[in-house]
């Protein structure tokens, strides 16, 4: 009999609870023991949800990020972190985000303690916690967080499977702060994971899921043998491991896998649908094989028929040894798609949230073991909504196609080199050394998302939200001048999100109300269903941007989202590449850059943060996605004369490696991440000799803390030592709109005294 499992559930509740949950205990507005039970609740609410799966996950949910969890698991905090007293739950907060509640101040919490470095986790857009490593540190194990999961599962009823990142994936994921070798720490670290092993199976787990999503990477021979060691040591255990893969194929790894003396092995059979048989053929004769059949990163309905088509000789050939599961954790996915009223019944015909991917997969395993005739009408049903989809003329639009065929590479070239462009901008703009600015967003007060959500609803007309929005926006420009900012932006108040604001003037979008993913914490995303090909009806950001620039004589930035960011941040159509996909948003787009342009407008941000995060994982397949994105940059931001300033921004990634195509954006202006790093990133900008201007994050907004003058102004002089200062902005790290204006205020005055203490000092 085929056996069903989930890698992963989504954490943050199909309401959002757990974002709640966390903001109100971070202001004082609840417990410790309110929080835990909020965080409890979900729990059996989830596990209840996956009644129909033969193995529900445990240890997937999370208070603020999995990898951040593994670390307290290890008993692995930098030193920074040591010796706090209080509740281990305020610590783990101080690691995630600088400081815990207010009702903890005297142990901690309010201190200016550096959160830990955050980045995307693979190619999603998921941020984890960065984890530190220093030469001969050691690990202790902390299993309590796991078996208190655990054992609340087993009162459930429910038959469960820890999960775990395993241990390879965890020291490449980090860093190591001294330069040692990461795989030196290797022997001490397996012997915790041997102990967690064998406290889990004491405790009743009998199958443990061990996430090594690295084997879908390249690796070299040192990294390769420590797989085999590692396993050597781990699969002798009493817990029955199952290493479970992901976001890609296995490729030159696939011998490695299935040589490893493990239990059993997950392949993600949505993208390695070709090493299915490869992997069975390599596989020993009592291994479990589990195959993700559901895409667990997209909510496209699966085409039933053709899966079983390719899946039911492996049933036949396997038996008992074959378990279905999505391809990866569904935490990438909203929580069910039955809470969407509002999306018109073809729309949603064509979707899958994960509650419906759990239905998929439980119809999977019901037609191999039954038979197709028994889901007969289910399968039909699937075949008619795919058919729809195929045909829609909402899909299909042949204007774009032909105006697409019309773009040719001149497009995505400016008039003048960047030096002889910043020449002519520097005449226009006037700006002094250490120019300083924000990356776009202000604070998203109360009465902001009110005066929204009343519109949305109907409550107020569009005459009174445009009154309001504009009242925002006067009030945002007065805020910077008297900050003494040199280069303003208008607040984005009408936006709700960055990619989702663009994504609804645009056709070929649609929306749901809750669909609603963890990017970090208690920060939440709803990509936008890009579903069908793009064009721009109308002009978007014109009269807002045009508003704002009338009520300063300061420049002003026209603030945009990337075609790239676009693509990336939304769930994606899968009927067509996705180059051609952002091809068509960098065409609609660009028109918006020109029509800033001629608003008067003399710069003009586009935000790509998500660029390196659309990377395959392999750097084999690099070239090909960089020549792509960066033309589409190119493509958008290219039509505007030598005087008009382009700007970009990225976040929250590493670029050492990509230099060479960020150049080729030829942005005047790049602002980057940089202030959780210490200014590292920088060192990579350095020694390639990067061109243009750039823009450090002095202080990083994802925190509460406030930075001191001393401590951007120390940064700042940092990051002069690895670019000259003629070349350098002082910003923040990223937009403040998950910011209290009680925050920003004094954090962008001690910013604004920073760069005039620059001035002085450096020249």
């Amino acid at each position: 009999m085929t056996r069903t499992h989930n890698l992963g559930f989504p954490r943050i509740g199909a309401r959002r609870e757990l974002k709640f949950a966390l903001e109100a205990y971070w202001q004082g507005r609840s417990s410790a023991a309110e929080l835990n039970t909020q965080a409890a609740l979900l729990r059996e609410r989830h596990w209840a949800a996956q009644a129909a799966v033969d193995l529900v996950p445990v240890g997937d949910f999370s208070l603020y990020d999995q990898v951040l969890d593994m670390s307290f698991t290890l008993g692995h905090l930098p030193q920074r972190f040591q010796g706090f007293d209080g509740p281990e739950l305020d610590n783990y907060f101080r690691v995630a985000r600088g400081r815990s509640a207010p009702q903890v101040a005297g142990h901690g919490a309010c201190c200016g303690v550096a959160a830990g470095e955050m980045t995307k986790w693979f190619d999603s857009n998921y941020h984890y916690i960065v984890p530190e490593f220093r030469a001969g540190q050691t690990f202790h194990l902390d299993a309590s967080r796991l078996l208190q999961q655990l054992a609340e599962a087993q009162a459930q009823g429910r038959h469960a499977k820890p999960v775990l990142i395993g241990p390879l994936t965890y020291l490449a994921l980090g860093k190591a702060k001294d330069g040692s070798e990461r795989l030196d720490l290797l022997s001490p670290l397996l012997a915790v994971y041997a102990e967690l092993l064998d406290t889990l199976a004491a405790h009743g787990a009998r199958w443990v899921q061990i996430d090594e999503p690295l084997l879908a990477t390249e690796l070299d021979p040192g990294w390769a043998q420590a797989y085999r060691d590692a396993y050597a040591v781990l699969g002798t255990r009493r817990a029955q491991l199952l290493v479970a893969t992901y976001f890609g194929p296995l490729r030159e790894n696939l011998p490695l896998l299935a040589e490893l003396p493990v239990q059993g092995v997950h392949l993600d059979a949505v993208n390695a649908r070709d090493e299915v048989a490869p992997l069975l053929a390599a596989l020993p004769g009592d291994r479990v094989l589990s195959l993700g059949v559901i895409n667990g990163r997209n909510i496209w309905l699966t085409d039933l028929n053709a899966t079983l088509d390719w899946l039911e000789p492996v049933a036949r050939q396997l038996g008992e040894r074959l378990w279905l599961a999505p391809s990866c954790s569904l935490l990438h996915v909203p929580v069910d798609l039955a809470q969407e009223q509002q999306l018109d019944a073809e729309l949603r015909s064509w979707l899958a949230f994960a509650l419906q991917k759990l239905d998929e997969l439980a119809l999977l395993a019901r037609a191999l073991r039954e038979g197709r005739a028994a889901v007969q009408a289910e399968l039909a049903a699937n075949a008619a909504a795919l058919a729809g989809r195929r045909a829609s003329p909402r899909v299909h639009n042949p204007a774009v196609a032909q105006a697409l065929a019309r773009v040719d590479a001149r497009l995505g070239q400016r008039p003048s080199p960047h030096a002889q462009r910043a020449a002519t901008q520097a005449a226009r703009l006037q700006l002094p050394a250490f120019p300083t600015t924000t990356i776009g967003s202000f604070p998203q007060t109360a009465e902001i998302r009110q005066a929204r959500s009343r519109f949305k609803a109907g409550e107020v007309t569009a005459a009174a939200y445009d009154d309001a929005m504009r009242r925002e926006i006067a009030h945002c420009v007065k805020a910077q001048e008297t900050l003494g900012l040199d280069v303003l932006v208008h607040g984005e108040a009408e936006r709700n999100d960055m990619v989702e604001y663009f994504g609804e003037q645009l056709v070929g979008y649609a929306f749901s109300q809750f669909g609603w993913v963890q990017s970090y914490g208690s920060r939440c995303v709803k990509p936008p269903l890009l579903f069908g090909d793009i064009s721009r009806p109308r002009p978007i950001t014109v009269a807002w941007s045009r508003h704002a620039q009338s009520l300063t004589e300061r420049p002003m930035k026209g603030m945009l989202t990337g075609p790239v960011t676009m693509l990336n941040w939304s769930f994606v159509r899968d009927d067509q590449p996705r180059a051609i996909t952002c091809r068509q948003l960098a065409l609609a787009l660009r028109e918006e850059v020109l029509d800033l342009e001629r608003a008067g407008l003399p710069i003009i941000q586009i935000d790509e943060a998500a660029l390196r995060e659309g990377l395959p994982l392999r750097r084999a397949q690099w070239g090909d996605y960089l020549d792509w994105a960066v033309a589409c940059f190119r493509l958008m931001a290219g039509g505007v004369a030598d005087a008009t300033q382009i700007h970009t921004h990225m976040c929250y990634s590493e670029f050492s490696d990509i230099l060479p195509a960020i150049a080729a954006m030829d942005a005047d202006v790049i602002t980057i991440e940089t202030s959780r790093s210490d200014m590292a990133l920088l060192d990579a900008f350095r020694s390639f000799r990067y061109p243009n201007q750039i823009g450090p994050g002095v202080y990083d907004i994802h925190s509460p803390n406030i930075p001191s003058q001393a401590d951007i102004v120390t940064l700042m002089k940092r990051a002069a030592e690895r670019v000259p200062a003629e070349r350098l902005w002082v910003n923040p790290d990223c937009g403040l709109k998950t910011r209290q204006w009680a925050e920003v205020t004094p954090a962008l005055q001690r910013m604004v005294a920073a760069a005039r203490q620059l001035r002085a000092e450096l020249g």
